[in-house]
């Protein structure tokens, strides 16, 4: 590739990260600022929650103490097969991260879109006329922070899966100690009451994304009055 085509291909990639960066701020966000909305107001992610979701059932792990006992020791029952061995995870929570995991995914995505956007965006430094770059540099930073909080919430449901396992088997060994099923029905109704407050997170990520870019779209798109070379 010679240096004539290497700089056509580089416009052409900025010619399209400036479009995807367009279309995020003018068509995405706002049809996510909506759906996130709709589901906020259903029940199952209002706040406070109906906590019958959350309750535990033993039921699986009554039947199956013994055989898990078994299998813990080295010893396999002839008459259970070991894809029943398994105790199912909290399938309502399951299924509301499932909803929170593919906004944080898509919110994560659509910023690294935007940061590279507004960086190529970032004037050669010089004296003076610098309020535009200061504009730029706010924005960048607001969208570290919201992909910071962003991925932490994501290892925050590996760490609940695995905490909840600990206790669970603790269930599985000690079933006379009523107090880890306790905990386990406490730690559950954390998680459900955590993912709510997470998809309302998310809902606050976006506004503000929206509102501060919306408000500065003209000096991030030109930092400084004066006429300057820009890659656009």
């Amino acid at each position: 590739m010679d240096q004539t085509e290497a700089i056509s291909k580089t416009k052409e990639f900025y010619e399209a990260n400036k479009i995807d960066a367009e279309r995020i701020i003018f068509q995405k966000i706002p049809e996510r600022l909506v759906h996130l909305y709709e589901l906020l107001n259903k029940p199952e992610f209002c706040i406070p929650i109906n906590y019958k979701e959350c309750k535990f059932d033993v039921t699986t792990i009554t039947k199956l103490e013994n055989n898990v006992k078994n299998y813990a020791e080295g010893e396999t029952p002839h008459n259970i097969v070991p894809g029943q061995m398994i105790i199912p995870s909290n399938k309502n929570s399951t299924e509301l991260f499932k909803i929170i995991k593919s906004n944080i995914s898509q919110l994560i995505e659509d910023n690294s879109i935007l940061r590279l956007w507004i960086t190529l965006l970032i004037p050669k430094i010089e004296d003076g006329n610098n309020f535009g770059v200061s504009i730029q540099n706010t924005v960048l930073k607001l969208i570290r922070n919201i992909d910071s909080a962003s991925k932490t919430y994501l290892d925050k449901w590996s760490r609940y899966c695995a905490y909840r396992g600990k206790l669970i088997s603790k269930v599985v060994k000690y079933p006379f100690i009523e107090d880890y099923r306790v905990a386990i029905e406490e730690f559950d109704e954390k998680q459900h009451l955590d993912v709510s407050l997470i998809l309302r997170e998310i809902y606050f990520f976006n506004t503000v994304l929206y509102d501060v870019i919306i408000k500065n779209i003209e000096k991030i798109k030109n930092p400084r009055t004066s006429n300057i070379d820009c890659l656009y």
